[in-house]
């Protein structure tokens, strides 16, 4: 006699399975942006090399979207990244022009990055200024400092290491930028999907009255957070630097809107709570797909312009009704 309740793979038979499309809408965007780009460019778009060089272009928004995705995650916006991203190159670069020591470059960019967000998350959570105002003079304040520091000059790097860790590597095939986009998003996805900080983060950004009830430091965790964006800022900061071999005051500029744009993608809510790095990470290289497909197809600035941002409305529009739809 068989039994009634069969299964298969833990499904039992004859039950209908509902597949919540809303949770995959920026990979299924993603499959079909590849798509009408692969059809419309042929082999051009999906040769080695134009694959390789999209991971180099979108390295530095991947990774900073990660850590933007901590802090919109948790209710919070910080618009000063694009600013950190200049400062912190500008350091680095400084640093090690005066040392040559590699490691004092890096530890002081991360310092300054993480410098900014702790002001940021000081006034944020202790002072109660909402973040879009304190980030946004954050920004004007860092870009000025970074424009002073050296009087608007570019600061050359010579250094072998940094350009080849931070920039201009190899492993094999594989661009180091792209390696570091992987272990970064690796890092951020495991912490908010298994450590407590990352449970912490969400509970803050979905009911903060809740989880002060709970015992959470809810202050801690916001400046937490704004440190974190922070030092991912300077960390872009350095790959921007190592890349083209030396620092500007001009790098970053306009990234933080970028950066958002690719956490919203990737299926964050704006309001807190729900946040997926990897989804982020997919989000970032989708607008790193259509800004490379838009230049092959020989648009001019201002035709990418619009059809970008014309595109970003759409599918963030497709991604925010596919969730009202899930709730």
């Amino acid at each position: 006699m068989l039994p009634t309740n069969r299964t298969l793979l833990g499904i039992p038979l004859g039950s209908k399975v509902r597949i919540n499309f809303s949770n995959y809408m920026v990979y299924i965007i993603f499959i079909i942006v590849l798509l009408i780009f692969g059809l419309w460019h042929g082999e051009k778009f999906f040769s080695a090399s134009n694959i390789m060089n999209i991971t180099r272009q979108t390295a530095m928004i991947s990774i900073m979207a990660v850590a933007c995705t901590f802090v919109i995650a948790a209710g919070q916006i910080d618009l000063s990244i694009g600013s950190i991203v200049a400062l912190s190159s500008i350091v680095s670069a400084l640093v090690l022009q005066s040392t040559d020591n590699l490691f004092l470059a890096v530890g002081a960019g991360l310092l300054v990055g993480a410098g900014i967000g702790l002001f940021n998350g000081f006034f944020v959570a202790k002072v109660r200024i909402p973040a879009f105002l304190v980030t946004l003079g954050t920004l004007s304040l860092v870009k000025g400092a970074a424009m002073w520091t050296t009087n608007t000059s570019a600061v050359p790097i010579t250094n072998d290491a940094f350009t080849y860790l931070f920039g201009l590597g190899t492993i094999g095939p594989i661009p180091i930028l792209f390696i570091w986009t992987i272990l970064i998003m690796g890092i951020g996805h495991f912490a908010l999907r298994n450590l407590p900080f990352g449970k912490r983060v969400l509970a803050t950004g979905g009911n903060i009255t809740s989880a002060k009830y709970t015992g959470i430091n809810v202050d801690r965790t916001t400046i937490s957070v704004f440190v974190l964006s922070g030092m991912a800022a300077s960390f872009a900061g350095m790959l921007y630097a190592g890349r083209v071999q030396t620092a500007r005051y001009t790098f970053g500029e306009g990234d933080e809107l970028s950066v958002i744009a690719a956490v919203i993608l990737g299926g964050t809510s704006m309001a807190g709570g729900v946040g997926t790095v990897i989804g982020t990470v997919i989000g970032s290289l989708l607008m790193g797909v259509i800004n490379n497909g838009l230049i092959i197809g020989g648009l001019s600035v201002s035709q990418q312009m619009m059809v970008r941002g014309a595109i970003i409305i759409l599918f963030v529009t497709l991604n925010m009704l596919a969730h009202r739809g899930k709730s």
